[in-house]
């Protein structure tokens, strides 16, 4: 008989793109504040859904704002991507993808938000930028071959990689307007 699993944590997550003055599609990413259940790892903006937030993209919407400043007026939705489950934490998230206008400065807020990262999309699809390790941690049974991108000295893993991956070549293929 297998154990009811408890019902997943909605949360929603904005995958933020642009062009920038080069041509080139930039994802922005944030690095976690250190502590925390992902502290000090590469994520999207995003969180938990609050009792106030009419729907998943009212969340994601927040979220951006209160985690990077990024101003809902200045994000196009392209979107309403797959949910992803996290592996270790019970959240179900709803990603957005949305073509953004870059603020001339971001906000991060320091609790959550230790670094705002825009990388370009060409340079997660060069040779080696792409690779696989064993990770092991405490709440997984066993150690789990985990894909990643390298981003700068950090790693890009996880349920971030699982939302990003895919999108890539279709972005970069032109499939929404960027």
């Amino acid at each position: 008989m297998t154990t009811p699993q408890p019902p997943a944590v909605q949360a929603a997550a904005l995958v933020p793109v642009y062009r920038d003055a080069d041509g080139e599609i930039r994802l922005v990413l944030v690095r976690r504040s250190e502590g925390g259940t992902h502290g000090g790892q590469l994520a999207l903006p995003g969180g938990k859904r609050d009792a106030q937030d009419r729907s998943m993209l009212d969340t994601a919407l927040r979220e951006a704002w209160e985690e990077i400043g990024l101003a809902r007026e200045g994000i196009d939705i392209l979107a309403h991507l797959p949910a992803v489950e996290t592996r270790t934490t019970g959240l179900r998230i709803a990603p957005f993808l949305g073509r953004i206008v870059r603020p001339a400065e971001w906000r991060p807020d320091p609790r959550e938000v230790v670094e705002v990262i825009e990388v370009k999309l060409g340079e997660l699809t060069r040779p080696g930028a792409h690779a696989e390790e064993v990770k092991q941690l405490p709440s997984w049974p066993e150690p789990l071959r985990t894909p990643y991108y390298r981003v700068g000295p950090y790693q890009l893993w996880g349920v971030t990689y699982r939302i990003v991956d895919p999108l890539i070549p279709r972005l970069l293929a032109g499939e929404w307007n960027v």
